[in-house]
Protein backbone atom coordinates (compact mmCIF):
# COMPACT_ATOMS: atom_id res chain seq x y z
CA UNK A 1 0.00 0.00 0.00
CA UNK A 2 1.42 3.36 -1.02
CA UNK A 3 0.87 6.36 1.18
CA UNK A 4 2.21 9.86 1.77
CA UNK A 5 3.38 10.83 5.24
CA UNK A 6 2.24 14.36 6.07
CA UNK A 7 4.49 16.07 8.60
CA UNK A 8 2.74 17.42 11.68
CA UNK A 9 4.70 20.48 12.88
CA UNK A 10 5.83 20.68 16.51
CA UNK A 11 3.24 23.37 17.26
CA UNK A 12 -0.15 23.35 18.96
CA UNK A 13 -1.68 25.03 15.90
CA UNK A 14 -0.22 25.14 12.40
CA UNK A 15 -1.23 25.57 8.76
CA UNK A 16 0.80 24.05 5.92
CA UNK A 17 0.44 23.73 2.16
CA UNK A 18 0.35 20.21 0.73
CA UNK A 19 -0.11 18.76 -2.74
CA UNK A 20 -2.33 15.70 -3.01
CA UNK A 21 -3.28 14.14 -6.33
CA UNK A 22 -1.67 17.15 -8.04
CA UNK A 23 -3.91 19.68 -6.25
CA UNK A 24 -2.76 22.21 -3.63
CA UNK A 25 -4.51 22.22 -0.26
CA UNK A 26 -3.98 23.83 3.13
CA UNK A 27 -3.91 21.48 6.09
CA UNK A 28 -4.24 22.63 9.67
CA UNK A 29 -3.22 20.61 12.70
CA UNK A 30 -4.53 21.64 16.11
CA UNK A 31 -3.68 20.12 19.48
CA UNK A 32 -6.37 20.57 22.13
CA UNK A 33 -4.68 20.55 25.55
CA UNK A 34 -7.99 20.21 27.42
CA UNK A 35 -8.93 17.00 25.60
CA UNK A 36 -5.34 15.85 24.96
CA UNK A 37 -6.31 15.26 21.31
CA UNK A 38 -5.10 16.21 17.84
CA UNK A 39 -7.47 17.50 15.14
CA UNK A 40 -6.98 18.31 11.47
CA UNK A 41 -8.79 20.60 9.06
CA UNK A 42 -8.48 20.81 5.28
CA UNK A 43 -9.03 23.81 3.02
CA UNK A 44 -8.53 24.50 -0.66
CA UNK A 45 -5.54 26.56 -1.84
CA UNK A 46 -7.41 29.83 -1.20
CA UNK A 47 -8.38 28.84 2.35
CA UNK A 48 -12.02 27.88 1.76
CA UNK A 49 -12.85 25.11 4.26
CA UNK A 50 -13.45 21.56 3.06
CA UNK A 51 -13.56 19.84 6.47
CA UNK A 52 -12.93 21.29 9.93
CA UNK A 53 -11.66 19.91 13.22
CA UNK A 54 -11.67 16.18 12.49
CA UNK A 55 -10.46 14.23 15.53
CA UNK A 56 -7.34 12.22 14.71
CA UNK A 57 -8.01 8.63 15.78
CA UNK A 58 -5.37 5.97 15.02
CA UNK A 59 -6.32 3.09 12.73
CA UNK A 60 -9.51 4.67 11.35
CA UNK A 61 -10.12 6.31 7.93
CA UNK A 62 -10.64 9.89 9.08
CA UNK A 63 -12.61 11.10 6.06
CA UNK A 64 -14.65 7.93 5.50
CA UNK A 65 -18.03 9.64 5.97
CA UNK A 66 -17.16 12.94 4.29
CA UNK A 67 -18.50 12.97 0.75
CA UNK A 68 -17.32 16.38 -0.41
CA UNK A 69 -16.68 16.93 -4.13
CA UNK A 70 -13.51 18.93 -3.45
CA UNK A 71 -12.04 16.37 -1.02
CA UNK A 72 -8.83 14.70 -2.25
CA UNK A 73 -9.48 11.28 -3.79
CA UNK A 74 -8.14 9.03 -1.03
CA UNK A 75 -8.13 8.49 2.71
CA UNK A 76 -6.50 10.39 5.58
CA UNK A 77 -5.38 8.32 8.52
CA UNK A 78 -3.12 8.03 11.52
CA UNK A 79 -0.78 5.08 11.87
CA UNK A 80 0.05 4.24 15.49
CA UNK A 81 -0.06 1.33 17.91
CA UNK A 82 -1.67 3.59 20.53
CA UNK A 83 -5.37 4.25 21.12
CA UNK A 84 -4.83 8.01 21.53
CA UNK A 85 -2.17 10.19 19.93
CA UNK A 86 -0.52 12.51 22.45
CA UNK A 87 1.14 15.89 21.96
CA UNK A 88 4.64 14.49 21.26
CA UNK A 89 3.73 11.32 19.37
CA UNK A 90 4.11 12.76 15.86
CA UNK A 91 7.48 14.24 16.86
CA UNK A 92 8.91 11.10 18.44
CA UNK A 93 7.73 8.82 15.62
CA UNK A 94 5.17 6.75 17.51
CA UNK A 95 2.44 8.17 15.22
CA UNK A 96 2.32 9.14 11.54
CA UNK A 97 -0.35 11.18 9.76
CA UNK A 98 -0.83 9.76 6.27
CA UNK A 99 -2.78 10.18 3.04
CA UNK A 100 -3.54 7.00 1.10
CA UNK A 101 -4.54 7.83 -2.46
CA UNK A 102 -7.37 5.81 -4.01
CA UNK A 103 -6.27 3.59 -6.88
Amino acid sequence: MEYTIIAVPDMNDSVSRIVLNGIVYQIRFTYNDTESRWYFSLSDAQGAPIVRMVKIVPGFPLNLFMGHDNMPYGVFGCMSNQDVVGREDFNNGTAKFVFIPAE
